[in-house]
């Protein structure tokens, strides 16, 4: 396919290196200097988002915030003014569930076919072409973005509507950021109280307390190795989408307030660009720091 694809960063770059391997022509649109290697594998530098969706049969998104799609979609010079009729729009971005639905019916009035798709799996997701994908959209769209989901990732599940997919990327955020939060206080805990928080997690990855945050993140908190997979200023950015959506709901979620709370403060600390197991700096900083 003639794919147009937007937004390289950590994510995005390995997501789009797997299309070009799989033998798709791809426009890519925001290249840097560490996604040049896409354009020396075959892939074709544009200078604007309009650029890249020129006769594009599908242009997928990859960028970090709500503001950052409406602007490659509909800002000037964006896909929806040069995309051609029937063209397939993927957002694989992390965005408002709300949002996308008004972004759907501004690509639909123009002859587009609209998909949300999320993804988890962090980077080492990305490299291993094993994202998990939650898609949003039409029969007809899903079965059209399936084979480029096939290229990108393993876990592939159409939740439902538009809107739907960025609605379970939303509550996948919601138990990561509370199961990051439960293992920096228990390995906290641990710590405090004398023990070796290596040999507690060795011992709690054997019973009910066993998960992959545990597992991944919990060995990250130890090691202290906190190069991002995932930043902690863009999971809370997805923990202040599902406070929003509370609120608009009218439900309360104090759990996810609360872990959104601590996020904040890693970010105030400057920690907002590590990874997000990162947060057990903050709940082990001294007291006023």
């Amino acid at each position: 396919m003639r794919i147009a694809f937007i937004g390289l960063g950590v994510m995005g770059r390995p997501m789009a290196g797997h299309l070009l391997a799989a033998g798709h022509e791809l426009a890519l649109h925001r290249v840097k200097e560490a996604s040049r290697f896409l354009v020396e594998a075959g892939g074709r530098a544009a200078d604007s988002a309009a650029a890249a969706a020129a006769g594009a049969e599908a242009v997928i998104l990859m960028l970090p915030d709500t503001p950052d799609v409406e602007t490659v979609l509909f800002g000037e010079h964006g896909v929806a003014s040069a995309l051609q009729p029937g063209a397939l729009v993927i957002d694989m971005s992390s965005i408002s569930p709300i949002a996308t639905k008004g972004f759907a019916e501004r690509i639909e009035a123009g002859g587009g076919t609209y998909v949300d798709a999320p993804v988890s799996g962090g980077e080492v997701g990305a490299r291993n072409a094993a994202l998990t994908i939650m898609a949003g959209g039409s029969e007809a769209g899903f079965a059209r973005a399936r084979p480029l989901f096939e290229q990108m990732g393993k876990t592939i599940t159409h939740v439902g509507g538009v809107g739907d997919g960025q609605t379970a990327k939303v509550a996948n955020q919601i138990i990561v950021g509370l199961n990051i939060a439960a293992v920096a206080e228990a390995l906290t805990f641990a710590r405090a109280a004398g023990a070796d928080p290596a040999k507690v997690r060795e011992a709690l990855m054997g019973g009910f307390a066993s998960s992959r945050v545990l597992e991944l993140h919990g060995e990250r908190m130890i090691r202290e190795t906190f190069d991002p997979g995932f930043r902690i200023r863009l999971h809370r950015k997805d923990m202040g989408l599902a406070m929003d959506g509370a609120r608009a709901l009218d439900i309360a979620l104090p759990n996810t307030a609360s872990t959104a709370q601590l996020m904040t403060s890693a970010i105030e600390r400057g920690d907002g660009d590590k990874d997000h197991s990162a947060l057990i700096r903050t709940l082990q900083a001294p007291a006023g720091s």
